[in-house]
């Protein structure tokens, strides 16, 4: 919702400013359609690879608190949101909290995520198999690169 390019923009300022992360890099926007229940409009997404001395969970709070300044609200799981910023993996490290699932469970089906990720880390490995293989294998349809975040 909103104007998600700046949303995105102002999100990696806000990341790049936090003590203990550095940004390395950060995809095209890609317009995907949209994903779950809730029937609403496509959505933008974005993958950022960064380097961090924060723990997972510290990530974790750092971009839950993004999203807030950013207006989120979660009111309806999976309904329309104006920033969602998830933690798709945090180098090898396999957890699964009440918190936190990393790498995230789903994303070696999820095009919507996989292939912005697999423009900026395709030899990444998730689950014994590269980033960049596994979106060569999943289905793109709906998938349509863009360009990049205002910043």
């Amino acid at each position: 919702m909103g104007d998600v390019r700046a949303a995105f923009g102002r999100a990696l300022e806000a990341l790049g400013a936090t003590r203990g992360i550095t940004i390395l890099r950060s995809s095209s926007l890609y317009r995907t359609a949209p994903w779950g229940p809730v029937a609403q409009a496509p959505f933008l997404n974005m993958a950022a690879l960064v380097r961090t001395t924060l723990s997972a969970h510290q990530l974790l709070d750092v971009c839950l608190s993004i999203e807030r300044q950013e207006g989120r609200v979660r009111a309806e799981r999976f309904g329309p949101r104006t920033l969602d910023v998830d933690i798709l993996a945090f180098g090898d490290l396999v957890l699964a909290d009440e918190r936190l699932t990393l790498p995230h469970p789903r994303l070696l089906e999820r095009a919507f995520a996989l292939v912005p990720l697999a423009e900026i880390a395709p030899d990444l490995v998730i689950q014994g198999i590269a980033v960049g293989e596994a979106a060569e294998g999943v289905d793109r349809r709906g998938v349509e690169r863009l360009g990049r975040a205002k910043t």
